[in-house]
């Protein structure tokens, strides 16, 4: 019979991998109680609209990359390939717009999938971290989210870090822009890929994120952004670099720089790590317009990042960061026959009543091959037990940190563990 395999672009965490992904999961967490972000979970599948509305019908991820599926209602359903639309699309549901702590201020992670091409820091189920901050138009915010992003990562001791900043301006400004870019490429437009054809007259600006024609000479010298931002935008971008530059925060402004659907503006940003193979961009996000309004809800703006925690991994790697941590027990149970299996068995289930990490022999072993189990947990205590222990109703308990052994009664163990665990 064949061996059922973990399917393509996925993968086990299995418990040797758990200590990074706690770790990763812990900074994210103290991080956004630092700022003041509170916890959404949305579901993991979604009405297909959500997406061809909230992402776009013009974006790789809507036309290649969705899991879609009908379900028994015939209905169209879709494995989130992103965070920000089903946390918009919660944030209207919920009439969270009517909350009096405005803005409102959101972090999620969790599985999110997409049908690629899998490689180094890319899977078809990977993990995203973000961040939503929505209903303010404060150019301060944008730079806070920002700031976050950078913590979570020094956080978990990246220093290898590059902030690229860039506008997108306003309605008014993308417009003119538009219209340049579609003046810019059109002449040439037949000597691009399919995509970036489809894409002239719908969202030219998603030409400049192509990844088959991204070194064809008219992407790079297509008009910037930048020459177009009228009095308003420059004044927001300014605001921005303004409060980056008053937190240190060092960052380099790159025209180029797009965010490719409708709806966003203002302040895009990519959070780049080191090198670490085809994958050298670790978060992106953006400010974002009209999309509450799309899902039903008021005129608002918002902004937020995202970020996979795939691609921390092998930015942690790169820079030689060490986040093994063996498992670690408080105390192992290493009995000697039936008599003393059964009393270790109350003694371990004693123990962890009062919060005492534990565990025991189940295979039999010899009391060598019991202190090697106990030596591969990292067990602080062993304790021993056999026949003539439990006729004195004591046992051996030995310290593996210092090698002292010394005897305690059975009533008294717990007790006694929990003060010598709280030096």
């Amino acid at each position: 019979m064949a061996v059922i395999t973990v399917p393509r672009g996925t993968q086990d965490l299995l418990p040797k991998d758990m200590p990074v992904w706690k770790l990763m999961e812990e900074a994210a967490e103290e991080v956004c109680r630092l700022y003041n972000y509170g916890e959404i979970r949305t579901p993991m599948f979604e009405s297909t609209d959500l997406f061809q509305r909230g992402v776009g019908d013009t974006t790789d991820i809507v036309q290649k990359e969705m899991y879609t599926f009908q379900d028994r209602g015939d209905r169209s359903l879709t494995l989130r390939p992103e965070g920000t639309a089903p946390v918009v699309r919660s944030y209207v549901e919920n009439k969270m717009y009517g909350d009096p702590n405005q803005p409102v201020k959101l972090y999620y992670y969790g599985p999110m999938f997409r049908y690629e091409r899998p490689q180094a820091g890319r899977q078809r189920q990977f993990t995203q971290f973000g961040v939503e901050a929505i209903g303010s138009t404060d150019p301060h915010i944008d730079a806070e989210v920002i700031s976050l992003a950078l913590a979570f990562y020094k956080k978990l001791g990246l220093k290898q870090l590059k902030l690229v900043i860039n506008s997108l301006g306003d309605l008014e400004s993308r417009k003119k822009h538009r219209e340049a870019l579609i003046n810019h490429f059109e002449p040439e437009i037949k000597n691009f890929c399919s995509d970036c054809q489809n894409r002239l007259e719908r969202n030219p600006l998603r030409i400049l994120d192509c990844k088959v024609d991204r070194e064809h000479p008219l992407i790079q010298s297509a008009p910037s952004i930048l020459e177009y931002l009228n009095e308003d935008s420059k004044n927001f971008f300014e605001q921005v670099k303004a409060a980056l530059d008053g937190m240190g925060i060092c960052y380099e402004v790159d025209p180029t720089l797009v965010r490719g659907l409708d709806y966003y503006n203002h302040t895009t940003f990519e959070i780049m790590g080191a090198d670490f193979g085809a994958i050298t961009t670790l978060c992106g996000g953006g400010r974002y317009s009209g999309l509450v309004e799309e899902f039903g809800g008021p005129s608002v703006s918002g902004i937020g990042f995202g970020l996979s925690f795939e691609r921390v991994i092998l930015a942690m790697k790169s820079e030689g960061i060490d986040f093994a941590e063996a498992p670690s027990l408080d105390c192992f149970f290493a009995p000697i026959g039936e008599k003393a299996k059964a009393a270790a068995t109350q003694l371990l289930f004693n123990c962890r009543q009062v919060g005492i990490s534990a565990d025991m022999d189940y295979m039999d072993r010899k009391v060598k091959a019991q202190f090697k189990q106990a030596d591969r947990y990292q067990a602080r205590f062993v304790v021993v037990l056999g026949d003539a222990e439990i006729e004195r109703n004591v046992l051996n308990v030995k310290d593996m940190e210092s090698g002292e052994q010394v005897e305690v009664e059975q009533a008294k163990l717990a007790e006694y563990l929990k003060s010598k665990l709280g030096d």
